[in-house]
């Protein structure tokens, strides 16, 4: 079981959602999030003032998976939210020791689903 975490452009949530659902993967978490990286950040000016943004909008997805799906989850997600860009973002994969669906208690792969 894999825990995969991507740090995408907001505007590329909608493709990366579609790309996970046409590799029937439909369980997600999606966190609105701040940060930087190597894309830095911009000056703006505000009222006369230069005011320097440094953590700019991201959308932290997080899929957890079993292992026969990590690659073709992660292939999705790059394909979709890539541009080719400075600040196209990150995924990272986790491995789970395990997994506890709390409705029924099954646990490991089928309580991923």
């Amino acid at each position: 079981m894999k825990l995969i975490i991507a740090y995408i452009q907001p505007e590329k949530l909608n493709d990366v959602k579609q790309a996970l659902f046409d590799k029937n993967v439909s369980k997600m978490s999606v966190t609105n999030a701040v940060g930087c990286g190597q894309q830095g950040g911009y000056e703006e000016h505000y009222r006369g003032t230069v005011v320097e943004v440094n953590l700019l909008k991201k959308v932290r997805v997080e899929v957890a998976v079993n292992d026969d799906f990590a690659q073709s989850t992660i292939e999705a997600i790059t394909g979709a939210a890539r541009t080719g860009q400075i600040g196209d973002g990150k995924i990272f994969v986790i491995s789970l020791d395990d997994c506890i669906r709390i409705r029924t208690g099954e646990t490991g792969n089928d309580a991923i689903g």
